[in-house]
């Protein structure tokens, strides 16, 4: 976390305030960069499609955000960064410039605590603008960390958003699977990574959703609404979770 400042005093002092007031936060929904997309199915999908993989990436960006911000209405009033990308595309930039990325345990949404980087840990490279993920024997997921200290209040004081979602990375893998005496069918699995923090900074859930569905699905469309959906509203969860949480010890603190 970015060293505290006059900012990250007032960020403070503004996320109490807003926790134990009766109001509904606002919640800001940052898409994944497009090189953080990492698919074994584009082929299939241009097959069947005709997308190139340039649309087929955008359409998950888009998809991805439409899915989860729809889920998040039900508790929380929602900035989609990709509600309007011609606007708010200066903005989805400057908060990549200020982000860093690592490589870092799944933490267990049932005991929640942020992650702590691994020191000397190098699991992720960029070649040729490609993010390349190294194998681990671990459960690992690509966390969002904030290099500026300025970054969230800021983003507040022009939107009043409390609450930051990061669409961190998206991967649809592929592996065969037996199916029956005719042979064997593809399976995937989609898995969506993310970080949530408030407006003072602060990590206050992360991690990756992920479900299974069938190798004959090749459209980004179907792929969304079916099953990215599904992720937003056990995202939704989670943040609700870590809220409660957070109330709870502001009111011990009384």
């Amino acid at each position: 976390m970015p060293k505290p400042t006059a900012y990250f005093v007032v960020a403070c002092w503004l996320f109490t305030f807003v926790l134990t007031a009766q109001v509904k936060q606002k919640i800001m929904v940052v898409p994944f960069e497009p090189k953080m997309y990492m698919s074994q199915v584009d082929h299939k999908i241009n097959a069947e499609t005709k997308l190139t993989q340039k649309q087929i990436k955008e359409n998950f960006r888009k998809g991805v955000n439409e899915e989860v911000s729809k889920a998040l209405k039900k508790s929380f009033d929602v900035l989609d960064l990709m509600k309007d990308t011609a606007k708010y595309a200066k903005e989805i930039f400057a908060i990549y410039r200020s982000l860093t990325y690592s490589y870092d345990k799944v933490p267990d949404q049932a005991n929640y605590k942020a992650p702590v980087a691994e020191k000397d840990k190098k699991n992720h490279t960029i070649k040729n603008g490609q993010l390349i993920v190294e194998t681990d024997p671990n459960a690992h997921f690509m966390n969002a960390k904030i290099k500026s200290a300025a970054l969230v209040p800021g983003l507040y004081a022009k939107y009043k958003t409390t609450l930051f979602l990061f669409i961190n990375q998206l991967d649809i893998l592929s592996s065969p699977v037996v199916s029956n005496d005719l042979g064997t069918a593809s399976e995937r699995v989609l898995t969506l990574h993310y970080t949530v923090y408030t407006v003072d900074a602060r990590e206050i859930n992360s991690g990756i959703c992920s479900l299974k569905f069938p190798g004959d699905v090749n459209t980004p469309s179907k792929m969304i609404s079916s099953y990215i959906s599904k992720m937003g509203a056990e995202i939704t969860d989670r943040i609700n979770l870590a809220l409660t949480k957070e109330k709870e010890v502001e009111k011990k603190k009384k």
